[in-house]
């Protein structure tokens, strides 16, 4: 029976860990399109509601360069802070609606026309909305 008990208690410990891991590449994130003057950056907590990813990060580019650049800043620090690299990397060709795709953590960057368009906030509107406060 304690080996039960033990086995659940490092079951809680490994995804708090998992947890903490997934908000702390978030937030790299949102903090690399800050630094590129990424627009309305918004994190969602989608764990309770999604299989998916345990969050969205969602950030407007104002132009295709823009949002380019935002990836490549994300990327960069993702890489540097977390030793992580994306799985993979919808959109690129286009710069109007980019996806970097960590598995627990997913980057949208989208121009303003397709980030009210799509609307994701709505769609996603269960979720928990979490604080980010940019740097800037």
């Amino acid at each position: 029976m304690a080996e039960f008990f033990q086995s659940s208690s490092t079951l809680m410990t490994v995804n708090q860990e998992n947890k903490n891991s997934s908000y702390n590449l978030a937030v790299t994130a949102a903090q690399a399109a800050d630094d590129r003057k990424g627009g309305d950056i918004v994190l969602l907590g989608v764990a309770e509601v999604s299989y998916l990813a345990d969050y969205f990060v969602m950030i407007t580019g104002f132009s295709k360069v823009q949002v380019r650049a935002i990836a490549q800043a994300v990327q960069a620090k993702v890489e540097t802070e977390c030793q992580r690299q994306p799985l993979r990397i919808e959109g690129q060709a286009e710069g109007i609606w980019l996806l970097l795709d960590y598995g627990d953590v997913i980057v949208h960057i989208l121009l303003p026309q397709e980030r009210e368009f799509y609307d994701l906030e709505a769609f996603w509107g269960h979720a928990e909305r979490v604080n980010f406060a940019a740097l800037s």
